[in-house]
């Protein structure tokens, strides 16, 4: 988006800002909620920040759907990543999440439309993401935008003894 923002009559749609990092922990914790998931680990906050924030290099890009009045009212994470079968980039996005009152109203399309400008600006041609099997409002979504799904599990593998 490189400041250019996406907007409609209810939103705006920006890069978060350091001064985010509460409210956007805070969706993290509903979305882990509405997921049946862990709550984040205690300093988020501070590691977000540093992957988001690092002057050098960040490596995660979070966008954060704002209503008129300021309240962030979702966020989307992304991050560029390599596929070793086609030897290419792309944008996966880890996270789009919509508080349950934010739905329904074209945030998500604004939050979708900013990642795939995320996407372009980076020289990236594809995204691609992953959602809970039982997500239906998800799914359907998803697929209205034209996105094409792929059968997989996700496993994760922790690198301690």
């Amino acid at each position: 988006m490189n400041e250019r923002e996406a907007r409609d009559d209810r939103a705006v749609v920006r890069h978060a800002r350091p001064e985010d990092m509460a409210r956007v922990v805070e969706l993290i914790a509903e979305h882990a909620a509405y997921e049946k998931a862990s709550p984040p680990a205690p300093g988020l906050a501070d590691r977000l920040t540093r992957l988001l924030f690092d002057p050098a290099r960040p490596r995660l890009r979070c966008l954060v759907a704002a209503l008129p009045d300021g309240t962030l009212a979702g966020y989307a994470t992304c991050a560029p990543e390599l596929s070793t079968w086609d030897g290419t980039e792309y944008l996966h996005m880890d996270c789009l999440y919509l508080t349950e009152t934010s739905r329904g109203h074209g945030l998500g399309l604004l939050l979708m439309a900013a990642i795939r400008t995320e996407a372009r600006a980076l020289g990236l041609d594809e995204i691609q993401w992953q959602t809970p099997e039982w997500n239906e409002n998800a799914i359907r979504f998803y697929d209205r935008l034209g996105a094409t799904s792929k059968e997989k599990r996700r496993y994760t593998l922790g690198t301690g003894e």
